[in-house]
């Protein structure tokens, strides 16, 4: 079985992102996609399913570390943002 996560993020690189929305939107998708996991795994587990809720239970894993990585550069982009904002700020002030 491939993994469905590297394979969607094989295209992507940082290149593709232009804008500090860009991350955010990428984080989104992870987290959406690592809820629809976890209730993909607890619909096995009610059934019974083990194999299927293990299976889901790591995917969910996989994304929402996915989506905590690009929220982390999305907040760090947006730091050096208001630092370089502050930095502007304190020479036009001078």
């Amino acid at each position: 079985m491939t993994d469905p996560i590297a394979h969607a993020e094989a295209d992507v690189s940082d290149d593709d992102f232009e804008t500090i929305g860009d991350y955010h939107r990428i984080a989104a998708h992870h987290f959406s996609a690592a809820a629809k996991h976890h209730l993909a795994a607890a619909q096995a587990d009610d059934e019974g399913d083990d194999e299927a809720a293990m299976r889901h239970a790591h995917l969910a894993y996989c994304h929402q570390l996915h989506g905590t990585q690009y929220a982390e550069v999305a907040a760090m982009e947006s730091q050096d943002l208001d630092e370089s904002l502050d930095a502007s700020e304190l020479s036009d002030a001078e």
